[in-house]
């Protein structure tokens, strides 16, 4: 189902059309009422009028979460606070917090953009949307929630955590759609195991997993393990949260980025020189419809690409293609980068494995160590030492061979490495400590 066919199905003239009218009255916007913005484009000797087209928009500068940072709490805001409904905040775990603002007309749009992503990942009137996604301060779970009530369907906001309560839910009350970070997603299938609950005996159909990186093999491993199919959506609380971008249930060949509210761009991420499409770098967003928030050329530091191929169910916007890392997240391992997105889908062509997993880098005399830790199964971990030995090697063989980066495996038990009620924690870089 297409929930607003004629935006989502719109030709490529006349969406570029709206784009460009969007764009130029952004910026007189952001020109007009926020500081940051009057001064970084007027030191790039632009004024509002120089934005014509969106040929223009690569003369623009980008903007960076440090600026998000150094404007803290408020002085990116394009709308006096009395007009500001809505607050949403990052952790602030890698620095201070960003923070973004809602008018009562951001929070309407954001919820339209949801009620989109939700039907292009299976959901209907219908439906019954489990929502496993942390409500707070956190975008995923009240941008979900809001969609979900747009769309007509029903919501249950069970948020993260209790998870052996979730799976009594889920028996209960019969849920149709899933929505949780891919990582949580797993765990509910290994708490469900251990509570004797087969996900083929329960109503769900689609499945709609975000907010961090995840692998193809992932998604094969989630299909499997919880009999559903599994769609990828894509956001971030500075552009708008999560709806930005979707993959259709159709194809799960791209994610769909509704580009009547979005300009993407891609980068080269050391250059910034903006890239042709079908090139990989770092996804770049300018939004054209956001009031208390407008962002211009932001750089989201996600690596992937653009593709404009025509999609099988209809919707005629661009897709990007799945995130496969982070410019900042990045590992440099002697001179390598490595993503652990592709450490993963080592680890998932492996039989035994486990989709649990961590990096750990450490510098031993000057030299990065970098040190895999994954789980195997029950069965596997009883094996003879040297049967693990041997798994260990040929882990670390494949991951020689795809990445180039020599790594030290270590096989653990089932459960070692700790789990994570919203986004996984992947990477341990001692080196920073």
């Amino acid at each position: 189902m297409i929930y607003d066919i004629e935006f989502e199905t719109m030709p490529r003239e006349a969406l570029e059309a709206i784009q460009a009218r969007r764009l130029q009255a952004t910026i007189e916007r952001v020109c007009a009422t926020v500081p940051f913005y009057q001064k970084k484009i007027a030191e790039a000797g632009l004024k509002p009028t120089d934005i014509k087209s969106l040929n223009d928009l690569k003369r623009l500068p980008f903007t960076t979460k440090q600026d998000l940072r150094d404007n803290y709490p408020f002085g990116m805001f394009a709308t006096p606070m009395e007009n500001v409904v809505r607050i949403h905040a990052s952790s602030g775990t890698t620095g201070q917090p960003t923070v973004v603002g809602y008018t009562a007309r951001d929070v309407q749009t954001w919820s339209m953009l949801m009620a989109r992503s939700l039907a292009a990942g299976g959901a209907t009137r219908g439906d019954m949307i489990h929502n496993a996604y942390g409500y707070g301060l956190f975008t995923g779970g009240l941008g979900v929630h809001y969609g979900a009530e747009r769309l007509g369907a029903s919501v249950i906001p069970v948020s993260g955590g209790n998870t052996k309560r979730q799976i009594v839910i889920m028996k209960d009350f019969g849920p149709t759609i899933l929505t949780a970070t891919p990582s949580y997603t797993l765990h509910l299938a290994e708490v469900a195991a251990e509570m004797g609950v087969s996900f083929e005996n329960l109503n769900f159909k689609f499945g709609i997993f975000g907010a961090e990186p995840w692998s193809e093999n992932m998604r094969h491993e989630i299909e499997k393990k919880l009999n559903i199919v599994a769609v990828d959506i894509y956001g971030l609380s500075e552009v708008m949260g999560p709806g930005v971008a979707i993959e259709c249930h159709e194809a799960q060949q791209g994610l769909h980025i509704f580009e009547d509210h979005f300009i993407p761009e891609i980068i080269n991420p050391e250059t910034g020189e903006t890239l042709p499409y079908g090139e990989t770098g770092e996804l770049v967003f300018t939004s054209i419809t956001k009031e208390a928030f407008p962002i211009i050329r932001y750089r989201t530091r996600d690596i992937t690409s653009l593709n404009p191929e025509p999609c099988v169910c209809g919707r005629t916007h661009v897709r990007m293609n799945r995130v496969t890392g982070r410019s900042d997240d990045m590992l440099i391992i002697r001179g390598v980068n490595v993503f652990p997105s592709q450490i993963e889908s080592v680890l998932m062509e492996m039989s035994g494995v486990e989709p649990h997993y961590q990096l750990v880098v450490d510098r031993v005399d000057n030299l990065d160590k970098l040190t895999v830790r994954v789980e195997v199964g029950e069965g596997i971990f009883s094996d003879e030492v040297k049967q693990l030995q041997d798994m260990e090697r040929n882990i670390e063989k494949n991951i020689k061979d795809l990445l180039g980066v020599s790594a030290k495996v270590k096989l653990v038990e089932p459960k070692a490495i700790e789990r994570s009620e919203g986004k996984a924690i992947r990477v341990i870089d001692n080196r920073k400590i």
